[in-house]
C-alpha cells in the first residue's frame, strides 16, 4: 500500500482526516501509567508512549485505554510497527522525553500519533524482525553505554545506559509519591560492576512496568539499564553520592532476558562480556550482598558532621 512518513505527516496533517500507512521503529518505551479516578467511570483507563522514528525523523506515539494490555507487552525496543487508521494530535506539552542515542536524528515535537480503539480504531501490525528490509530506511536503535570509570566525570541529569554485574541488591521499599498521598513509588538499591573501577554503579531502579525482571533482580546477574540519569554531588564529598536513577523511559534486563535485544551489538557490551570470561564466579560470589536496610547517601560519621 501506499505509505507516508513521519516528516511529511508534519507538513500534511492539518490539511487531512485519513492518512496513509506508517512503516516505523520503536526506539524508546515508557512505563505504562493508571489515570483512573474514582469519580471517573473508565474500562480500561491506562496509557504508555513509544518514541518511533523512520528515515525522516521521530515522533511520539500514544497508546491508550484497551489497546496497552492488548499490546504494550508486544511492542518492545527495536519492534518495526506498520500502523495504519491512526489518529494525529497536537503534542502533550508536559511529557518527558528520553535522550535519543542518535544527537543527529530530527525530532518532529509539535503532534504525535494517538493509537485508540475507536475514532478510528486503529491498524497495528507488528513486522517480524527477518522480514524488515534495508530499503526501507529505518533507523537502528542506538545506545549511549558508558563505563564506571566514566561516571564521576558526568553532569547531573546526564542520561545514559549502563551494564554490570550485580554485586549488592536491597529490599524493596516505597516512598510517598507527594507529601499525605495514598500513592507510593516502589524501588530498590542494587550494586553492579564492570571491572573499569573499584567503585560499583550505585542504581536506585524504580519499579518500571516489567515487575517480572524488578523481582529478579539478584548478586551475580548481568543487569543492563537503559535512559539513566546521573544524580551528582548531593554532598560536599561528590565522589562517594554520584548515582544512577530510572527515568520514565528506563527498560531493565536481566540475565534470561538480553537475547535479541539491540543492545547485544555495542561495543561496551561485548567488552564487558569479555571482562565477565575473565573472572574467577567463586570469588565474585563471596563479595555479593542481598537484602537489609540501605541508607543513602550515607549521613556522616559523626554527630558534629551531622
Amino acid at each position: 500500500s501506499k505509505l507516508t512518513n513521519l516528516g511529511h505527516l508534519e507538513m500534511t496533517w492539518r490539511s487531512r482526516v485519513h492518512f496513509h500507512p506508517l512503516l516505523v521503529r520503536i526506539l524508546h518505551k515508557s512505563r505504562l501509567r493508571y489515570y483512573g479516578k474514582p469519580e471517573k467511570k473508565m474500562d480500561m483507563p491506562y496509557q504508555a508512549y513509544f518514541e518511533v522514528a523512520d528515515g525522516s525523523g521521530m515522533m511520539s506515539m500514544v497508546l491508550w485505554n484497551s489497546l496497552c494490555p492488548e499490546w504494550y507487552h508486544s511492542m518492545k525496543v527495536g519492534t518495526v510497527l506498520l500502523l495504519a487508521k491512526y489518529a494525529i494530535k497536537t503534542s502533550y506539552p508536559f511529557k518527558t522525553h528520553p535522550t535519543p542515542g542518535d544527537s543527529q536524528m530530527k525530532r518532529f515535537a509539535t503532534i504525535e500519533i494517538s493509537l485508540n480503539v475507536r475514532d478510528p480504531s486503529s491498524e497495528i501490525s507488528i513486522i517480524p524482525e527477518e522480514m524488515v528490509k534495508p530499503e526501507w530506511g529505518l533507523p537502528e536503535v542506538k545506545y549511549r553505554f558508558i563505563t564506571r570509570s566514566e561516571l564521576d566525570d558526568l553532569p547531573h541529569n546526564h542520561s545514559c545506559d549502563v551494564i554490570g554485574l550485580v554485586t549488592f541488591v536491597g529490599r524493596a521499599e516505597r516512598a510517598r509519591k507527594r507529601e499525605h498521598s495514598e500513592d507510593f513509588w516502589l524501588y530498590r538499591w542494587a550494586h553492579a560492576i564492570d571491572g573499569t573501577s573499584d567503585q560499583p554503579f550505585i542504581l536506585e531502579l524504580f519499579a518500571t512496568s516489567q515487575p517480572d525482571v524488578f523481582q529478579h533482580i539478584h548478586p551475580m546477574t548481568y543487569l543492563v539499564c537503559t535512559q539513566m540519569r546521573v544524580i551528582q554531588g548531593l554532598t560536599e564529598n561528590p565522589s562517594r553520592t554520584v548515582y544512577l536513577t530510572t527515568s520514565n523511559e528506563s527498560q531493565i534486563f536481566i540475565t534470561g532476558w538480553h537475547k535479541g535485544q539491540p543492545y547485544t551489538k555495542d561495543a561496551k557490551v561485548k567488552n564487558f562480556i569479555r571482562w565477565t570470561k575473565s573472572q574467577s564466579e567463586a570469588d565474585q560470589i563471596k563479595r555479593t550482598v542481598i537484602g537489609g536496610y540501605y541508607p543513602f547517601p550515607r549521613p556522616p560519621d559523626s554527630f558534629i558532621k551531622y
